[in-house]
């Protein structure tokens, strides 16, 4: 099984990026059974809506993963709850709309998706580690258990955090993939278990700016410490993303191989 991930969308020049070379990207790596984004930032570059997600379905994305950021636009609330393919963190409390992992399926093949958070410099939340072994064990029941590869999307802060995740889950799962930071790291790795790890995919759209925003309005809140407007960045258009092989008798993964390419777009 070959599984691309692509890091954090940001706004409409992240969904260019990736409708642009989306198709190039299966062409050159002959196949991918599952495309799986990071989409909380998607919409405007904060938040999602029932538009971006159904125009990230038609480009070819089979699941979604979030973070923090779903819950900015409350219009959207309805369709998390009720969309399996879209994942808000499993740990937040119950009663929050939404699931935090799923099954997808295509072409008779099923890969397991699960959604955490986690808790260094960001909300107090439920426990990651316990809400990942929740997950695993309801995933487990699946007819396709022990030998469903399952995919989980850690958006956090802290890499510390992330890499003791990687540890935790390693081997029982088929690939560890960190969000939330918007900076590729370079520590992609097969973990002795046998589950691939990299700390943060990055992200998808302008890398002109900060962290997918216009740096000017940035810099005014650094130096002033007063509120400013942040604009989605359309300079410098890029992709981040993983693409994850997985070994169909075991589970384990065998290759991650990071992307990180500049993606020419008339974004004037």
């Amino acid at each position: 099984m070959r599984i691309l991930f692509v890091g954090d969308i940001v706004g409409s020049p992240g969904r260019a990026v990736l409708g642009k070379v989306l198709p190039h990207l299966e062409r050159r790596y002959a196949r991918f059974d599952f495309v799986v984004v990071n989409c909380e930032n998607a919409a405007s570059g904060r938040g999602m809506t029932d538009k971006v997600m159904e125009e990230l379905f038609e480009l070819g994305v089979d699941g979604m993963t979030s973070g923090n950021h779903i819950w900015d636009k409350n219009i959207f609330y309805p369709a998390l709850a009720s969309e399996p393919r879209v994942l808000r963190p499993a740990n937040y409390p119950p009663g929050s709309p939404g699931a935090g992992y799923t099954i997808l399926e295509r072409s008779g093949q099923k890969l397991g998706l699960l959604n955490l958070q986690g808790r260094t410099f960001m909300s107090p939340l439920d426990c990651p580690f316990r809400a990942a072994d929740a997950a695993l064990a309801e995933l487990a029941k699946d007819e396709a258990a022990p030998l469903l590869p399952i995919l989980v999307d850690f958006h956090a802060e802290a890499t510390s955090e992330k890499k003791a995740m990687g540890l935790y889950l390693d081997g029982r799962v088929s690939a560890i993939v960190g969000t939330h930071t918007h900076v590729q790291t370079a520590d992609d790795q097969i973990l002795p278990g046998g589950s691939a790890y990299i700390s943060d995919v990055g992200m998808t759209g302008g890398h002109g700016g900060v962290i997918g925003v216009c740096y000017e309005p940035v810099l005014s809140r650094f130096i002033t410490c007063t509120p400013a407007k942040l604009d989605v960045c359309n300079v410098e258009p890029r992709i981040n993303a993983v693409i994850i092989d997985i070994d169909d008798a075991s589970g384990r993964a065998v290759d991650i191989v990071r992307i990180n390419e500049p993606v020419p777009l008339d974004l004037s």
